[in-house]
């Protein structure tokens, strides 16, 4: 059996076991929670086998299986944006949210929270302005680290921690004008959450997450050749600039989405893509379908703690995501270093 070969096992065998995980982590989030429902009548509710109209039913599919299927989209989508990023840029430490897409999106919520627009235009009103602050802040990003046409990657992303901050600052002073009512919507939705009642949004979110990992793994031989440096993956035939804005602008509408959909969920994009480096190693055929395994797995099993550990309250998702991911990330920058 030739290295290729055991290569190939290799990574059929932690996707296989990727998928169970994501698999058994949505079915102990659908069974889970302050009513507890077995896994048997947890596959009977969804298939429709017991009536629409009883409380297990409705539980089931009206709230707790949209939240699966969000955590699943926007987990996957945040995780495979931070490989993305992280392999335009080549620096492991770059997210989803360095270039200062989650501060616009927070402002452009902010603003219209503060105005009360939602109360004119409609809940609808609210991913919506997020969105638009996300994107306008990705074309601020790129309009200013471009020239004739041609991307500076480090301008990037300095241009972006600069600009974030400023968004960041920005939004602070929408809320030092905003009332109590108004501040507390503001600091709850930055803080992320995936109780979203729309279930087109919802929809939206999976068919953009889904679409963004198949675009992605067209592109899986392009990051390779670029962790060689943007020189050599010319030499290697590879359309550098061409590659990296359209990397640059699925990573980003990835990442525009879920943090218009579900507010801001930090970590999830920087440690996941460390773990599976760790286990399947850089290649990018393998790493984009695995990250976005595991950040659905991930993210569905930290909103199950967010909404059980301190039952009936809920925590916001982004407070679990963050200390769990800090955690995981120390130890292995730890373990490391011991290892040296």
């Amino acid at each position: 059996m030739t290295e290729k070969d055991r290569k190939y096992i290799k990574w059929s065998i932690v996707l296989i076991i990727l998928i169970f995980i994501l698999i058994a982590s949505a079915l102990l989030a659908l069974s889970s929670g302050e009513l507890k429902i077995g896994l048997k009548k947890v596959l009977e509710l969804i298939l429709g086998n017991e009536d629409k109209a009883s409380v297990n039913s409705m539980l089931i599919n009206q709230i707790r299986l949209p939240r699966v299927l969000l955590g699943i989209a926007v987990g996957g989508a945040l995780s495979l944006s931070g490989v993305i990023l992280q392999g335009i840029y080549r620096n492991p430490l770059v997210e989803p949210y360095t270039l200062g897409i989650s501060g616009g999106a927070s402002l452009g919520v902010a603003f219209v929270i503060v105005f009360g627009l939602q109360l004119k235009l409609g809940e609808f009103i609210l991913p919506l302005a997020g969105f638009t602050g996300a994107v306008l802040i990705v074309f601020i990003v790129y309009f200013l680290s471009s020239r004739k046409g041609n991307i500076s990657i480090e301008k990037m992303l300095l241009t972006g921690v600069m600009v974030s901050f400023i968004a960041s600052s920005a939004m602070m002073v929408l809320m030092a004008l905003s009332d109590t009512e108004n501040l507390h919507g503001i600091i709850f939705w930055t803080m992320g959450s995936l109780d979203e009642p729309n279930i087109s949004l919802i929809y939206l979110t999976m068919i953009v997450a889904i679409a963004g990992l198949i675009f992605s793994c067209f592109f899986a031989k392009d990051l390779n050749a670029l962790r060689l440096g943007r020189e050599k993956a010319m030499y290697l035939g590879i359309r550098t600039e061409l590659t990296t804005k359209t990397l640059f602008f699925i990573a980003s509408l990835l990442a525009g989405v879920c943090v218009a959909v579900a507010g801001v969920i930090g970590f999830v994009g920087l440690i996941i893509p460390h773990i599976l480096r760790q286990i399947v190693g850089s290649d990018y055929r393998i790493l984009l379908i695995s990250s976005f395994l595991l950040g659905g797995s991930f993210l569905v099993l930290s909103d199950l703690v967010a909404r059980t550990i301190i039952s009936p309250n809920e925590l916001p998702i982004g407070v679990i995501t963050g200390i769990i991911g800090g955690t995981i990330f120390i130890i292995m920058m730890n373990s490391k270093k011991k290892k040296k």
